[in-house]
């Protein structure tokens, strides 16, 4: 496959950073330009004040352009950027991913702007892949939107569950790192040793996009809350469901659809999408791969870590109803790993 040149959409954030990384070594994507806001438009990338933990990675020395000049769009496409990455707040993505999208590049977004808009798909590779054929016009795609983050470990397990038994209700909460909220939320709660735990809207988002991706329209009571770690998000969920079901039946539902939703031909696939394990640990499991739990990875390199959910503790409540937690890396699996490799199932399907 020739290598897809691609734009990032931000250039100092903590998400616009993470795909910086993520591309820099992509064996599909080719890292051609950024674009961000005047903050550091005309500055050379490696003067960027870099917020992630890890080193910068290697990167053209690129200098950043202004995302929201239209000549730079055109330009860029005319280059052949076929794909623009998009770490933008929501406002600035409703007004200028479509100006991105209609200069002929494909825009997948992290940004909640255009979630759940009439032909635009909100996609979870494992789960809906075909929303993707459905909203291509001419066979290509305009604007693509990931899914919020918290999403991810709440409705991997009850997908798996639905499947095999149906799932009639269910209620979770959530404890979310604190990057979730980004770089200067999460600097500005380490500082101070607190954070308020209230996430305006994001319970409301959260269990509008698992009816939206699951087609689902059962009984549902979403909390969600943050709390003081800087990265991952842990949810704790009931869930009744419309066949009788037991700890060994649960989890071998989760194993069997884990391997029916793999993908090995996608750079960032995990080796399988969800694990199992006795008990959740925040700190030890935050970078699995789908086989093991990996302790430093560099996720610049290894495109795999981060990218599976955890879950844990299945416990039965009676006969239909069983409880567990579930636990994934809100900016690998989340925000920036999760758009890469929405791209990267677009661009298997031949829609950029």
């Amino acid at each position: 496959m020739q290598r897809h040149k691609v734009v990032v959409l931000g250039a100092g954030g903590l998400v616009s950073q993470r795909l910086q990384q993520r591309l820099a070594n992509h064996p599909w994507f080719e890292l051609t330009a950024v674009a961000g806001s005047p903050r550091f438009c005309g500055t050379v990338l490696s003067d960027v004040p870099w917020i992630l933990e890890e080193e910068r990675p290697s990167m053209t020395n690129l200098t950043v352009m202004d995302v929201g000049d239209t000549t730079v769009m055109k330009t860029l496409a005319g280059q052949g950027v076929t794909i623009a990455f998009s770490a933008l707040p929501a406002e600035e993505a409703e007004l200028l991913e479509p100006q991105w999208a209609a200069s002929g590049m494909t825009v997948f977004s992290n940004a909640s702007a255009h979630r759940r808009k009439t032909g635009i798909p909100l996609v979870i590779p494992e789960l809906n892949p075909e929303a993707l054929s459905r909203a291509a016009v001419d066979g290509k795609l305009g604007i693509v939107c990931a899914t919020n983050c918290t999403l991810l470990p709440l409705i991997f397990p009850l997908a798996a569950m639905d499947a095999t038994f149906g799932l009639d209700r269910f209620s979770m909460r959530s404890e979310q790192g604190l990057s979730g909220g980004g770089h200067a939320y999460m600097t500005e709660a380490l500082a101070a040793g607190k954070v308020h735990p209230e996430i305006p809207g994001e319970a409301e988002k959260t269990d509008a996009e698992f009816r939206h991706i699951l087609d689902w329209n059962g009984t549902s009571e979403v909390v969600c809350s943050r709390v003081m770690r800087k990265n991952g998000h842990h949810v704790f969920v009931e869930a009744t469901m419309t066949m009788e079901v037991n700890p060994h039946t649960v989890e071998a539902a989760i194993k069997e659809w884990a391997a029916m939703h793999h993908y090995p031909d996608l750079p960032s696939s995990p080796n399988r999408p969800m694990v199992t394990v006795e008990r959740i640990d925040p700190k030890a499991h935050l970078f699995s791969d789908g086989d093991v739990f990996l302790t430093s990875p560099n996720p610049g390199k290894d495109l795999k870590a981060g990218m599976a959910v955890v879950v844990g503790n299945i416990h039965c409540i009676n006969a239909t109803t069983v409880g567990f937690e579930a636990y994934s890396h809100n900016t690998l699996r989340g925000a920036a790993g999760g758009v890469v490799y929405l791209a990267e199932m677009a661009c298997a399907m031949n829609l950029v």
